[in-house]
């Protein structure tokens, strides 16, 4: 079956005063945004790891273990997991430590970023970029096996015979590997036997079909069978297209500008807004409209997961509660109804 997931990174946002929230409000905001998502049935719900000023979660196996002791049926997972600057023993033995106390919920999906701040923080360099994430990945990848490991690596030190603790309640932990849009990294994915989460951030979804036929055709040439391939997608519902659109608009644009600053890019017009809304990576309007666009992408992708980034700057908290209610309970039956 078709599933859905919701994912923030937990975007400091605005308390009804226009006052900026402190991280740990935000952080307890995720947390009750997670329980009405379980309440609405979401079969997934996901946090990124950043380590910026404007985002709250740094540490998402912490926010996903309160999230464990509030919820009973959802999963949890990570989008996405920086493995390359952390060291992929430290990153299993934290999932399956979640994966125990949330009672076999837990998921991770892989990636190197978007953001380059954990470099640096944690004593690496950019310069080891591809190396760094190819050499965790695969170790990793062994270490979801459970037996004992034996591995060589030339960036970090190796094992012989070594096995990680505690075991996973329900091993192997599911893992999905996060692309950006590379030939490079949807091939790697294929690769390891591990399923495509594209992160389609900007542009028609249609634009990626290339990349999902040569992940197909790359599992089939390496044996390992038909895997799953998701979407990660912004966006936000209200009950209507205009309210959708007024609400998201301020919220995002204060997020691309202050990013774009930092990227030499041009501030986001409306008209770029409305381009993206309407035929780009934005999944903004009504549950109707919403859903009509998710089936078309949903359909055009063959796609077995569609994950929404529900959160967008200083998108307030219970403009975010009623998208994810609108999200579950209206959009979520239109699209599995439509595929």
């Amino acid at each position: 079956m078709l599933e859905f997931g919701l994912n923030t990174f937990g975007d400091v946002t605005l308390d009804s005063n226009g006052n900026r929230k402190t991280h740990a409000q935000v952080l307890r905001d995720v947390v009750e945004e997670a329980v009405v998502a379980e309440s609405v049935g979401i079969d997934a719900f996901e946090v990124g790891e950043h380590h910026r000023d404007d985002f709250a979660i740094s540490a998402p196996e912490v926010v996903l273990a309160t999230i464990a002791g509030r919820t009973n049926k959802i999963r949890l997972g990570t989008a996405v997991t920086v493995l390359s600057t952390d060291d992929p023993v430290r990153v299993y033995q934290r999932f399956a430590t979640l994966d125990g106390l949330s009672n076999k919920r837990a998921e991770v999906i892989l990636g190197r970023g978007s953001f380059t701040e954990s470099y640096p923080l944690f004593g690496y360099t950019l310069e080891n970029y591809e190396q760094l994430f190819e050499e965790k990945l695969d170790l990793f990848v062994k270490l979801r096996a459970e037996g004992p490991v034996t591995w060589t690596g030339k960036l970090r030190s190796g094992l012989k015979d070594q096995r990680v603790y505690p075991p996973a309640q329900s091993a192997p932990i599911p893992t999905w590997v996060g692309v950006g849009g590379s030939p490079e990294s949807v091939v790697r994915a294929a690769k390891h036997g591990l399923p495509l989460m594209l992160a389609i951030i900007g542009g028609s979804a249609a634009r990626f079909k290339p990349y999902v036929d040569l992940f197909h055709e790359a599992c089939e040439s390496m044996g390992k069978g038909v895997l799953p391939v998701g979407v990660h997608s912004p966006g936000h519902i209200a009950e209507t297209d205009a309210q959708a659109k007024e609400e998201y608009w301020k919220g995002f644009k204060s997020m691309h500008d202050r990013i774009g600053a930092e990227r030499g890019w041009p501030p986001m017009t409306m008209r770029q807004f409305e381009a993206e809304v309407e035929g780009g990576a934005m999944y903004v309007g009504s549950p109707e409209t919403v859903a009509k666009k998710m089936i078309e992408t949903v359909k055009g992708l063959g796609l077995a997961r569609f994950d929404m980034k529900y959160s967008a700057g200083i998108l307030g908290h219970e403009a975010m509660v009623r998208s994810i209610e609108l999200f579950g309970r209206e959009v979520v039956p239109r699209v599995r109804a439509g595929v």
